[in-house]
């Protein structure tokens, strides 16, 4: 439901959707912005649909599902590389999986089929994400 109207409000506000991932009581993503003015719009727009969505499907109207959100604008191509490869490795840092891949509900795979999985992992290398990384064998 969530991607639904994550699709809807992208197509809406004209936005590119670059790199994403659902979690039970979170997202991470990574849109680019026509105007940065739009972005408070939309995020208003995605959680009132998406909210509306699963009040309706668990028949609870009028919960509040969204409380908040946060934004940083992307500054650098370092930048940009570490955040998506901190998006992808985010279920494996919350425990829903082992193995990234495996994880179906993240732009992660999207990734490996346009890029390839060579390419996505000397990205986590040249772009490591250390602070959310476990080392082998912790």
């Amino acid at each position: 439901m969530f991607g639904q109207s994550l699709r809807t409000a992208i197509e809406k506000f004209s936005f590119e959707l670059v790199a994403w991932v659902f979690l039970d009581q979170h997202y991470h993503m990574i849109i680019k912005v026509g105007l940065g003015k739009q972005l408070g719009r939309f995020i208003n727009n995605l959680h009132a649909n998406s909210s509306r969505l699963l009040n309706k499907v668990e028949n609870k109207n009028g919960r509040k599902i969204w409380y908040q959100y946060w934004d940083r604008c992307i500054r650098s191509e370092r930048d940009f590389w570490t955040r998506i490869n901190y998006i992808h490795h985010n279920p494996v840092k919350h425990g829903y999986t082992v193995k990234i891949e495996d994880y179906l509900f993240s732009s992660y795979n999207s990734y490996i089929e346009t890029k390839g999985k060579d390419w996505m992992d000397s990205c986590f290398l040249d772009y490591p994400i250390i602070d959310f990384t476990l080392e082998e064998g912790d």
